[in-house]
């Protein structure tokens, strides 16, 4: 069973819809024994950096969490603000992150009069093969709406890069850990080849 973490501060309708749309098997759930049990794991989420470690450390989920991913090496997806909570921690705001993966959260930086956040598609781009993106498709484009990026401390971590204004990593994978700052719930035929693709790591 694929479990969407709900702990206060994710999108999960679509996501759930998403799943069903690809025959995947998904539960929303904010039951510790639910995570452990979880074949894979999904951590979606929205808003600010501070908010949403403070909603996940109030959830009480965090010990569950760590343990499925760090012991039990489950399969993790964070999806935008859900990457970014995987991090060591977040120019946006002064709580720790998970510290899942060597990376932090830095505002986009403003170069050659780009706006921020950086709203609607991008294109990405691979930086290693994994099975997550074996089949991937030419010119993937991903919807992205985000004002702060990941920056991966180890070159090794980093599974995608976008260029807007300069390069940051769209996605990381170090293990069964994986983020994308994207969207793939919003990217059609792109979003679901990643998801059907990451419910069978």
């Amino acid at each position: 069973m694929l479990i969407i973490v709900d702990y206060g501060a994710g999108n999960l309708g679509s996501l759930v819809n998403m799943c069903k749309h690809v025959g995947i098997e998904a539960k929303v759930s904010s039951s510790p024994e639910d995570i452990l049990n979880a074949d894979h794991i999904i951590l979606p989420g929205v808003g600010a950096f501070d908010h949403g470690m403070k909603k996940l450390n109030e959830s009480g989920l965090v010990e569950a969490l760590n343990k499925a991913v760090l012991e039990l090496n489950t399969p993790v997806l964070g999806i935008c603000l859900g990457m970014q909570l995987m991090t060591l921690s977040s120019e946006e705001g002064a709580l720790p992150g998970l510290g899942w993966v060597n990376a932090k959260t830095i505002k986009i930086p403003v170069v050659g009069g780009i706006k921020v956040p950086h709203m609607g598609w991008s294109s990405i781009k691979y930086q290693k093969q994994e099975a997550i993106n074996q089949d991937s498709l030419p010119n993937e484009r991903y919807y992205f709406v985000h004002s702060y990026c990941v920056q991966c401390l180890d070159a090794g971590d980093s599974l995608a890069q976008v260029t807007y204004g300069t390069n940051f990593d769209a996605m990381f994978q170090k293990g069964n850990i994986v983020g994308a700052q994207f969207h793939p719930e919003k990217s059609h035929k792109f979003g679901k080849r990643l998801i059907k693709n990451f419910a069978q790591l």
